[in-house]
Order: C-alpha cells, then structure tokens, then sequence
C-alpha cells in the first residue's frame, strides 16, 4: 500500500465517517483525534487507526460524555466500563428529574395553577431527597428545640421528620399537590408557633390521668357535625351523653376541653395526611373537626 491509501484528509474521513468536516476538525483541534502527519501542503492526514478512534468518539459523545471524559477513556485514564457505570447513574438521576418536571407539569395544566404555585412546584422539583429532608428536619428542630426527647409526647418528633428517601420516578398528582400543600405550611409562622406550642405542652405533660377512648368522639361528635348539630344546643346535649357519663363534673369538662383544644388542630393533621400521601400510606379520614366539636360541647354542657 501507499501512503496515499493509507492517510485521509478530514474531507475523506467526513466522507467514510459521515460525520461534518467542522465536527472532526474541533475534535482535532480538542486533541480527541491526533493528525498521523501533516501534508507537504500543511493539512492534516490521519491514518487507519484514526478512523476506529472517530467512530469510538463519536458514540461515547452520542452517548452524552463530556470532552473531558472522552479525553481520560482515549488515554486510558479511565476504561469505557467504569465511564459508562458513572454515566448510566447520572442519567438514572436526570430521568428521575424529567419525571419529577413532567409530573409537575402536569398538574399546573390540571390544576390552573397561580403563578406563586408555579413557582413552589418548581422549586420543589428541583430539591434533591436531602434538600427536602432538611426542609423537614429544620421544621422540626425549631418546634421541639430544647425539649428533651424523653419527654412525653416528644417522641412525635421522630414521626414528623419521616419522609421518602427517594420520590417515586413518576409520582402521582396528588403526590405533586401534597409537596406544595406542606411547602406552604412549614413558611406558614402561624402553623409553625402552634405545633412549637402544642410539643411544648406535651412534653410538658403534668400528672398522669386516665387515658380515654377516642373512638366515641370521632363515632358520635363527627356524626354530629356531618348532620350539622350545634354542640350548644339539646340535641348536641344529647350527643354529648353518647360520649362522656352525663354525671361528669363541671370542671373535668373544662379540663377535658382544653386539653383538647391545645391539642387538636386541623392544619397539624392535614400536615400528617400530606405526610401519609408523601409516604405512600393510606389515607386517614380527618377528625380535626370531631373533636372541635366535642370540645365545644363540653364547655357548652358544663
């Protein structure tokens, strides 16, 4: 064979390669692809070799490698297996946030979402696991801060802290909706100040009293409120004797009511239902408004 069979302009190499004239010549120019010799006219001649190294080059960067990282393989810095492990993990990462923005689109289509959710959401889309997981975890230290986690009813801090360690690839609507129902509340000082309230009294705890059952609260007061009974009225009356003995002193029900109402809140529960949706729990039927009602009922009755 001749040299002249064996070296190829960039023009020829175009040619067999099907690749543009400019795309080898900055590849070139990049080091990606040595010159074997220049001609006696000074332009680049590449021998055989050249064009294996040009299609190698060619699907690495189909295959989205950075010129750096291309570099490394060619110099045997780094081999085409472990390049392609690091690769596939990084795509794994940025088709988890393709999902995430689709998702999100989605639901500011179906929600006609305002411009300030629009900008929650994106914002949400963008946190990693543990950016998302800080934003809990600062909620919650603030809310327990100086309580000792021995304390009673401390222990509910851990709980409030618990989220996925991974969002689902293609989470759902309501999943979307939910982070930026709980983005909303934990910028909320007001909702911030009630549940610092509410640790504070619970670790707090005070002398032991007889627990009592919640299940005729939620059975007979949510009955009440679904039907749209006054709590201060007879027929609240009566409902209330569903529940407590009609005998029961004056002051055990103020006591009963306050503690109730420093520890029922329905933006507290809401921040567990969108925990739950988050964690992929089933759904819990509110009771917020049970036992508002039944603590009405209470101080009305005593």
């Amino acid at each position: 064979m001749t040299d002249r069979t064996e070296l190829f302009t960039i023009g020829q190499l175009s040619h067999h390669t099907g690749l543009a004239v400019r795309t080898i010549r900055f590849w070139s120019d990049t080091g990606l692809l040595p010159p074997a010799r220049r001609s006696t006219g000074g332009h680049r001649l590449y021998d055989a070799a050249a064009v294996a190294r040009l299609d190698l080059v060619r699907t690495l960067r189909e295959l989205g490698l950075g010129l750096d990282t291309v570099q490394r393989v060619l110099a045997g810095q780094a081999t085409v297996t472990d390049v392609a492990r690091t690769h596939a993990d990084a795509l794994d990462a940025e088709i988890r946030v393709l999902r995430l923005r689709r998702a999100v689109l989605r639901s500011i289509a179906q929600r006609g979402s305002t411009t300030e959710e629009i900008r929650l959401m994106h914002e949400m889309a963008r946190l990693s696991a543990q950016e998302r997981q800080r934003l809990i975890d600062d909620f919650v230290d603030r809310a327990f801060e100086g309580i000792d986690p021995d304390a009673p009813g401390a222990r509910i801090a851990q709980a409030m802290r618990r989220l996925p360690a991974e969002l689902p690839d293609e989470p759902a609507p309501e999943q979307v909706d939910a982070w930026i129902e709980l983005t909303g509340l934990l910028a909320d000082e007001g909702f911030r100040q009630r549940v610092r309230q509410m640790a504070v009294a619970g670790a707090a705890g005070g002398e032991e009293r007889e627990p009592y059952d919640s299940a005729p609260i939620v059975e007979h007061a949510g009955g009440a409120v679904r039907a749209g009974i006054a709590p201060d009225g007879a027929e609240g009356r009566a409902v209330l004797e569903r529940i407590i003995a009609p005998d029961t002193p004056a002051e055990e029900r103020v006591r009963r009511a306050e503690e109730i109402e420093m520890f029922t809140d329905r933006r507290v529960e809401r921040y567990w239902q969108l925990m739950g949706i988050l964690n992929g729990c089933e759904p819990f039927l509110p009771a917020a408004a049970a036992f508002e009602w039944f603590a009405a009922a209470l101080r009305a009755h005593s």
